[in-house]
């Protein structure tokens, strides 16, 4: 099993701008790597609230780094954000929030969470496994264009309707609930000829990636907690992002560029009402990991960061 590493640490570090006092939000614990670094660098007065879905990252949490008393951590995801957030901060500014999408190693090297094809286990999926739908049981239930939908808009899966048309059949004579049962369909639906741009990319990773975005509701988890992160901020404080596929990293550049214009009704106007006035601006260009980083860890090499700041709207934007 790989140890997780925290991508583009130093980046992120550098990018959230640490005041000793501030109070900051990891949204995605993981096994702690981002906030920990973080707690060492803010002072007795600051405090990190971090987030996960997963309970076992939160209990990986607690015996790492519950002792703290600068450090709290609760079970919920991004998405949950100013639910759990606001009560936490009471009177507090909010200095920085960190979204860190994507897997964890833990959860893809943990065949029993199913979310890799590397190692059989079951369909299941979910970040939260306590609750919602798994994969087998979508993969069960979604209709033959519900499948090619997901797979092409999720997954940019280019052979989604051969694919989705062999589920189908395959599911007629026997449930699929096992991930190498996945994999071989895909696989002999839609096999990689060799020579093709892709052939180093397993045939099941797009349709893996876009049934456990389904599952999780991924992408509109992560628009709700870009809405919320922005109204949370204080002013001055830095909103970062770290996605690790083109769906997710379209979705954070397009917010950040919207917040950063402000209301397009008002454009080109001499007077500007604050509602209307711009809430971002966008901090630097977007950040990959660099040779050294993806020399030792090669799951960072999709890896992109992206910066905003939190504008105060009594200022002329």
């Amino acid at each position: 099993m790989s140890e997780h590493q925290p991508v583009l640490v130093d980046e992120v570090l550098d990018g959230l701008a640490l005041v000793e006092d501030g109070w900051y939000v990891d949204g995605t614990y993981g096994r702690g790597g981002h906030s920990t670094e973080i707690l060492a660098r803010i002072g007795q007065h600051g405090r990190l609230l971090a987030l996960d879905k997963d309970p076992e990252a939160v209990a990986a949490g607690y015996q790492r780094l519950g002792g703290d008393p600068r450090f709290t951590i609760e079970h919920a995801g991004f998405e949950d954000l100013r639910d759990v957030v606001a009560p936490w901060l009471k009177s507090h500014a909010l200095s920085g929030v960190l979204l860190d999408l994507g897997v964890s190693s833990p959860q893809l090297d943990c065949a029993r969470r199913g979310f890799s094809f590397a190692e059989d286990g079951p369909l299941d999926m979910r970040m939260n496994p306590t609750t919602g739908r798994t994969a087998a049981a979508w993969l069960a239930d979604a209709s033959e264009a519900e499948l090619v939908r997901a797979f092409r808009d999720y997954g940019e899966e280019p052979r989604a309707r051969r694919i989705a048309a062999a589920i189908v059949r395959e599911r007629r004579a026997a449930p699929l609930t096992r991930t190498a049962q996945l994999a071989r369909v895909v696989t002999a639906a839609a096999p990689v000829a060799a020579g093709r741009r892709d052939s180093r990319v397993h045939p099941a990773t797009r349709v893996f990636q876009a049934v456990r975005i389904e599952v999780n509701d991924e992408l509109r988890a992560l628009e709700r907690a870009l809405q919320a992160s922005v109204e949370l901020l204080a002013a001055g404080g830095r909103l970062l992002v770290i996605s690790f596929h083109s769906l997710e990293d379209r979705i954070v550049k397009r917010f950040i560029a919207r917040e950063a214009r402000g209301d397009p009704a008002w454009a080109g106007l001499p007077q500007v009402p604050p509602e209307a006035r711009a809430r971002l601006r966008r901090v630097g260009r977007l950040v990959r990991p660099g040779d050294e980083e993806l020399a030792r860890n090669r799951r960072a090499r999709s890896a992109r960061l992206r910066i905003a700041e939190k504008l105060a709207r009594e200022a002329v934007s």
